[in-house]
């Protein structure tokens, strides 16, 4: 089985114009395709851009087959790759921080709505979703997702470790001091659970808050296989089925669990 070239889209996109950034998402696909990738990632709520007032936030929210949906739809099919893009998900009356996966042949593939809300702005923007296992297969591989600070639990990782995910994708607005997550954090969760993460991250100044960009693909054997820097760029890396089977098969952690020891942690 081929690895599966995924691209990394670091990029902030245009606050509040849908319209704008689906047209980068457009040109980024074609990017990507060009470049043999098979999935393209991008930041966290990508489609609206973050820091926006809260009524906007709701009034921007769209279904999860909405028109965007099928606009992305459109996208994926016509470059022949898989998206996961960021966006606000309205459900009735309720917003999620949501993260959808469509596939190469343009089809909804999961759909993931952020569990762990971080500070006021989420907390009063969205609603937690309460599905922390959301995943799909793609290219020969279980493709997992999460949102930003849902990485930032060791317990989150290791569930999707235990479902068997193979890549684990992470959009995220993670901004300034707490850049240490994407250089240092990412790259154990994905050695110390036995997984590739995507973790693509907004970049620059927004609203009150400055992105760091730093976005990785970190692999099962520690090593942070491409990094961006801090603006707005698309790196590419390869999730190699053949490198996360060996790097299973000579890492101990999961085999040498004692689930019987750790039943305070719930």
């Amino acid at each position: 089985m081929p690895p599966l070239r995924t691209a990394l889209l670091q990029s902030s996109g245009v606050l509040g114009d849908t319209a704008v950034n689906l047209k980068a998402l457009d040109e980024a696909a074609a990017r990507a395709a060009e470049a043999g990738s098979g999935l393209l990632v991008t930041s966290e709520m990508f489609l609206t851009g973050y820091a926006l007032p809260v009524e906007d936030v709701a009034s921007l929210a769209e279904a999860a087959d909405g028109m965007s949906a099928r606009a992305i739809g459109e996208i994926a099919r016509r470059h022949g790759l898989a998206v996961l893009y960021g966006y606000p998900e309205r459900d009735g009356e309720t917003v999620y921080n949501s993260a959808q996966l469509i596939g190469p042949d343009g089809a909804r593939l999961a759909n993931y709505r952020k569990t762990h809300l971080f500070g006021c702005f989420e907390q009063e923007a969205f609603t937690p979703g309460d599905t922390q296992v959301v995943q799909a297969d793609l290219n020969g591989l279980r493709i997992g997702i999460m949102i930003c600070y849902d990485v930032e639990f060791p317990e989150n990782v290791r569930a999707h470790a235990l479902a068997g995910t193979d890549l684990l994708l992470v959009p995220t607005a993670q901004m300034h001091p707490f850049q240490f997550v994407a250089e240092q954090l990412v790259p154990v969760r994905a050695f110390e659970s036995q997984m590739y993460i995507a973790y693509v991250n907004r970049t620059g100044p927004e609203g009150e808050f400055e992105f760091v960009g730093l976005s990785c693909l970190a692999s099962p054997d520690g090593v942070t296989r491409t990094r961006a820097g801090r603006g707005e760029e698309m790196v590419i890396g390869e999730a190699d089925p053949e490198l996360l089977r060996n790097s299973r098969e000579n890492n101990p952690y999961l085999r040498d669990r004692r689930p019987g020891l750790y039943s305070s942690l719930v």
